[in-house]
């Protein structure tokens, strides 16, 4: 029952998506069985009927002309059909599901890519998803006109001699019964298999993208890369091997059934009806053996579109769980707008923790004041990040709410909420697109390339760009472009700050915006960063603590929790974890400087 539905949820996608191609599947499923059907039991009989009521040499040639004619026009039918129109259909099913798929993983909140089982049921539902859909048409359409002609098939052989119709339990029991069992082998082979693909399409990924080049060129890395690829290989070699035992049996008397007992079995029989017995004649018996072995590719056709379906029903079901999945955070509620401006951002007793796992922040309990600059610091892993990504709502807290504008988070619009923040992540990437689509990252604003240039100016990448061909329409990285620009880690993470001074967002977060930049760049960004601060919130995460002393609040978290508040002057005089911390980190400058022989 699942199977079918999830077989009708495939057809009904597809009918959305492109009803040509559900009409003309139907027409290339209903011509192919035709041929068979006509060949078999009308033409041949046809023509030896002719031969043995001695008709004219004409009246025969011209069924033949006719026919011809027939299959011309229906082999011009097809060609179009396949080569073009077919393809075009292909395409726009392609387009369709995947902007559905790409739209359905932006919504699911972030948890679900952290989930091993949720995560593998997304890699099965995107892997192949177009062909999965094209695959289910063809094979429905498939089952329903292979039964049609089955019943056609046995109508015309039952007429002819009522037992040569038990022949057709051969082909039904090696399709029906060996294959089915062949079917979940080979899918459950396939399940077993996820984890070692998994690992041989992430070496593939390092071994061409230029990001990890330096590391396997300038480390032994690679040789550690090539054991896990190794690894997973011989994974899947050891998975074909535990299966081989069990399918290369099954198979072998699939084709038994399927093939040597009907083919053979028929031309004896009706040797044997017809020489024997002489029950039939011999056009009879012609027409017989003809249609008989017609029979058994048509049941081959149908039974493989119905485990086909099967097959497909299996696949599809992960589509279908991913599509129909719930999100917990779903973007499309139709909650609250905020106003942009904000009064206040609080925390009330929060905690989160994933799935099974400790908490990573506890009972927080803090707010930051609208049009303030506050500052979360703390070793790395102390939850500083953790707390950003409950505050965007990438996730929901176990524990405890959250409120901006004193209205708990939840209540609101989650696309208009969202548009409250610009950010600039420790983690942030750019894409192989221009400079002034990295920046801008759609955001519509007037002058954009004015705007752009501005923000540029800001984040001191400027000058850089200036020098480049194409300026801010040259195109970063060179996935697809051979004069695509390379820039260092630090130029990168300009852009990544420039997107936030484009952006007229109420809340900046900058998530150790500065962590690839040298101390004199991380004080002139610093700069624009506080400049861009009025009449905003700002938000940021250091572990350099030199950054946050012009911060009205810093927040001091250890392992999870908020140890100590205040401004940079109130956390010094309590000579707490911040004081130790700062005391450290300057002493550390200073002996750097001392040993470069520069003087700040």
């Amino acid at each position: 029952m699942s199977t079918i539905k999830n077989n009708i949820f495939a057809m009904k996608m597809g009918w959305k998506l492109s009803k040509s191609t559900i009409i003309h599947a139907c027409i290339s499923s209903a011509l192919d069985y035709f041929e068979w059907i006509f060949f078999s039991a009308v033409f041949m009989r046809y023509i030896i009927n002719g031969i043995e009521e001695k008709k004219s040499f004409q009246y025969i040639l011209n069924f033949i002309i006719i026919t011809c004619i027939l299959f011309v026009s229906i082999a011009l039918y097809r060609s179009y059909i396949n080569n073009v129109t077919m393809q075009l259909n292909s395409t726009t099913i392609y387009k369709g599901l995947y902007e559905k798929l790409y739209k359905k993983a932006r919504n699911v909140e972030l948890s679900c890519f952290e989930n091993p089982e949720f995560y593998n049921k997304y890699t099965m539902a995107i892997d192949g998803a177009g062909d999965k859909i094209t695959s289910v048409i063809k094979n429905v359409w498939g089952v329903v006109t292979g039964a049609i002609a089955t019943l056609i098939v046995f109508y015309t052989m039952f007429s002819i001699d009522n037992m040569a119709v038990l022949f057709v339990i051969f082909p039904i029991i090696g399709n029906f019964v060996f294959g089915g069992i062949m079917n979940k082998l080979e899918l459950k082979r396939y399940e077993d298999n996820i984890p070692n693909e998994r690992v041989s399409q992430y070496v593939n990924r390092v071994m061409y993208l230029a990001e990890y080049a330096k590391e396997i060129r300038l480390s032994k890395i690679y040789k550690l890369i090539i054991r896990k690829y190794n690894k997973a290989v011989e994974g899947t070699v050891s998975i074909a091997g535990n299966y081989a035992p069990k399918i290369v049996p099954v198979n072998i008397l699939k084709n038994i059934f399927t093939f040597t007992i009907i083919f053979e079995g028929v031309l004896l029989y009706g040797a044997y009806k017809a020489m024997i017995v002489k029950s039939i004649s011999l056009s009879q018996m012609a027409v017989l053996s003809s249609i008989m072995v017609s029979s058994t590719w048509i049941l081959i056709g149908l039974f493989n579109s119905i485990l086909e379906t099967m097959k497909n029903g299996l696949f599809v079901k992960n589509l279908r769980v991913f599509m129909e999945y719930k999100e917990a955070i779903p973007e499309d509620w139709e909650g609250i707008i905020p106003k942009p401006f904000i009064s206040s951002i609080e925390f009330r007793n929060v905690s989160f923790a994933y799935k099974d796992n400790e908490y990573i922040v506890k009972n927080l309990n803090f707010k930051i004041e609208g049009n303030s600059i506050a500052a979360l610091v703390g070793h790395n892993g102390a939850g500083k990040s953790t707390i950003i990504k409950l505050l965007f709502r990438l996730y929901d807290p176990t524990n405890g709410d959250i409120f901006v504008n004193g209205k708990n988070i939840k209540e609101y619009n989650l696309r208009a909420y969202r548009k409250l923040f610009t950010a600039a992540f420790q983690d942030y990437k750019v894409l192989a697109l221009s400079i002034k689509e990295n920046v801008l990252m759609e955001h519509e604003c007037e002058n954009e390339d004015e705007a752009v240039i501005e923000a540029l100016k800001k984040a001191g990448i400027y000058e850089k760009v200036d020098t480049l061909p194409k300026g801010i329409d040259t195109i970063l990285t060179k996935e697809f472009d051979e004069s695509g620009a390379v820039l260092s880690g630090g130029q990168y993470q300009k852009i990544a700050v420039a997107r936030t001074f484009v952006q007229d967002a109420p809340i900046k977060v900058y998530d150790e915006p500065s962590s690839a930049l040298d101390p004199i760049a991380e004080y002139e960004l610093y700069k624009s960063i506080m400049k861009e601060s009025k009449n905003k919130t700002m938000i940021f995460i250091s572990h350099r603590l030199s950054s946050v002393r012009n911060a009205d609040k810093v927040f001091m978290l250890e392992n999870g929790e908020i140890i100590e508040q205040g401004t940079h002057e109130e956390l010094m005089e309590m000579k707490g974890s911040y004081a130790d911390m700062y005391t450290k980190q300057a002493m550390n400058y200073l002996a750097l400087n001392s040993i470069e022989g520069v003087e700040l």
